[in-house]
């Protein structure tokens, strides 16, 4: 791989020749693989693996398996996330004080796709917290839906929209994090394209559209609450010059947060640019790719949440007859709602309905909590989301325990033999791990996994 002349020269400029040297070497080497579990659904790893240093349930591995085809995968039990992006939700933990402190919190993950710092903050926030999860491009955006149907946690909403809307939610998050779009440099070792790709021109776009974006969420991020931004370039015009703006134009409403600690030995390089502590990651120095962070906190203390006036209502409460049905197939269902959403009906914590039933009226919200299905008769036809809830109540329908080989013919929407399942729907699990559903009609079985996500392979 021939890097960039010109990003050669800037990092020589900005490293030093002797350090850039060893940055770009590195980045001809191949790239890391690290996951991170999903504690609803796995606890331990199943793979010879290490585990990440800042990551409660990250794990680097020695090797890169096919996850396409491992069934764990697709059940949502872990995430292929690269080790230096886990390092978010250790930001966000150590600014709020702990993990413990984290319990509840809202969240706004802006350019948040494909959802793998947006799922680490969902497990944070654990089931009464709520995570939304922004992404302006629609078909990144419906990647990002998918995989919060697969982390499976219902406490997660799904919107499409310019930044520019989110500052309408003024002051409403306790958490506000900015994965900023950016020239991509960290990504090297993964991306032919972005090496292609990246030119000067492109960094000063890319510094000016995360200005842009990063002064809107601010603008929604309450008094007292933590502001986290980060890019997965090298370069300064796109990550301390951005923060120092921010600084600058905005210095009077913020202040430091909580001293974020971090082991020389981890090999990131820390630093500070006004308010803010700064982490950069060189795939030279640490086991994982190139990322910037930075974290301040705004200024004063938690307040009440602004809530915004909705004219018009997107979804509508479900009771009666239907609601009976929805509750036979969650764990807790005095503590869910259920709504409608065009023709789907969804459930949702009791605690959710109000905040996603405002979001609704002010943003695209393409998925919240959990899309339950559609009712026939009575009677519940479940969505494929449902089986991947990690609070589904499997005693609602009957259970079939398959192997690899029939899981992955039901992930490649293949035809299947009808011997081991009832007559009806079917929930397929495999290795403990819920897949999703099929109905058997006599010796016929329809298979009722998404076409959208069937393996190919």
């Amino acid at each position: 791989m021939q890097l960039p002349e010109a990003f050669i020269a800037r990092m020589n400029r900005e490293l030093g020749e002797e350090e850039a040297a060893k940055l770009c070497s590195a980045l001809t080497t191949e790239p890391s693989t690290s996951v991170r579990l999903n504690p609803a659904k796995l606890t331990e790893a199943e793979w010879p693996s290490e585990g990440v240093e800042w990551s409660r349930y990250g794990y680097r591995l020695t090797q890169r398996p096919s996850f396409t085809l491992d069934t764990q995968f697709h059940a949502g039990a872990y995430y292929v996330q690269e080790a230096s992006s886990q390092f978010a939700g250790y930001i966000m933990a150590s600014a709020m004080g702990g993990e413990e402190y984290c319990e509840g919190k809202r969240v706004l993950d802006m350019c948040a796709a494909p959802g793998g710092k947006s799922t680490h903050y969902a497990t944070l926030v654990g089931r009464s917290g709520l995570v939304v999860a922004n992404e302006i491009n629609r078909s990144r955006a419906a990647v990002l839906a998918d995989n919060a149907r697969k982390w499976g946690l219902g406490n997660m909403v799904i919107t499409c929209n310019d930044s520019s809307r989110a500052s309408l939610l003024e002051e409403w998050f306790d958490v506000v994090a900015v994965d900023a779009p950016c020239s991509g440099e960290g990504m090297f070792r993964k991306s032919e394209e972005a090496v292609e790709q990246w030119s000067d021109a492109n960094v000063a776009m890319c510094a000016d559209r995360q200005w842009e974006i990063l002064e809107n969420a601010f603008r929604a991020l309450r008094p007292g609450g933590v502001l986290i931004y980060s890019t997965c370039t090298f370069n300064q015009e796109e990550d301390e010059c951005v923060v120092r703006r921010l600084a600058e134009e905005y210095g009077d409403y913020l202040c430091e947060a909580p001293q974020v600690f971090t082991d020389e030995r981890w090999g990131v390089v820390t630093g500070r640019e006004a308010m803010f502590q700064t982490f950069r990651f060189f795939p030279h120095k640490v086991t994982g790719e190139g990322m910037f962070m930075a974290v301040a906190r705004k200024c004063g203390e938690g307040v009440v949440r602004r809530r915004q006036k909705v004219r018009s209502k997107a979804i509508v409460k479900v009771g009666g007859k239907d609601a009976e049905e929805l509750s036979r197939w969650v764990q807790n269902p005095s503590e869910m709602t259920f709504f409608q959403a065009g023709e789907m009906l969804y459930g949702c914590r009791r605690e959710h309905f109000d905040d996603i039933e405002m979001l609704s009226g002010i943003m695209s919200v393409i998925y919240s909590g959990v899309a339950m299905g559609q009712i026939f008769k009575g009677k519940l036809k479940p969505d494929a989301s449902l089986a991947l809830y990690a609070e589904l109540n499997r005693k609602a329908v009957a259970c079939a325990e398959v192997d690899e080989s029939v899981a992955l013919q039901f992930l490649r929407k293949q035809d299947m033999s009808a011997e081991g399942f009832c007559e009806g729907i079917n929930l397929v699990v495999c290795k403990g791990q819920s897949l999703g559903f099929v109905k058997r009609i006599g010796v016929r079985v329809n298979n009722m996994y998404p076409n959208a996500l069937r393996i190919l392979k």
